[in-house]
């Protein structure tokens, strides 16, 4: 039995696995923080940053997208189209489908959430350089991809 003066020395994959998760969860909690500045919240910004990048999606995978259940986007679907920040259309190939698409009121928050996703990443990787950047986002895609590849593999 160890002892809690041992520590355990563990390989450099944990390690990385251990950082990983910490700093997705600061990097959660801090930028639940920031999206407050904006009267908004992180799932909310993260349902728009998305639909910025894919407009046009259907809700179900936007919902496979983020890794949230049909009915909690939905349900913050249903906000975001109250504050005329997105709209639901109907689907020409599938009608019980609708299709995802930002209004234009949804652009100055757009904007303003974009400058503070630029301050609040540059704050997190202060002191890293670009190349370092690079090389880190190649690796998570390779990592996510792996990742993806076991899930659907049902290994």
């Amino acid at each position: 039995m160890l002892s809690l003066a041992q520590k355990p020395s563990f390989s450099p994959a944990r390690e990385l696995g251990f950082a990983l998760h910490d700093v997705a969860r600061l990097l959660r909690t801090y930028s639940d923080q920031r999206a407050r500045e904006l009267g908004t919240t992180r799932a909310q910004w993260a349902v728009l940053s998305r639909l910025q990048r894919c407009e046009g999606v259907k809700q179900n995978e936007l919902a496979e997208a983020l890794d949230l259940a049909p009915i909690t986007i939905g349900r913050m679907i249903d906000k975001l189209t109250a504050a005329g920040l997105v709209e639901r259309r109907d689907d020409a190939t599938d009608r019980r489908a609708h299709r995802l698409y930002l209004t234009e009121k949804a652009a100055p928050a757009l904007v303003n959430l974009g400058a503070l996703a630029e301050d609040l990443m540059g704050r997190a990787l202060a002191g890293v350089d670009e190349t370092t950047t690079r090389a880190m986002h190649d690796g998570l895609k390779i990592i996510k991809a792996n990742l993806k590849n076991e899930l659907n593999s049902g290994a």
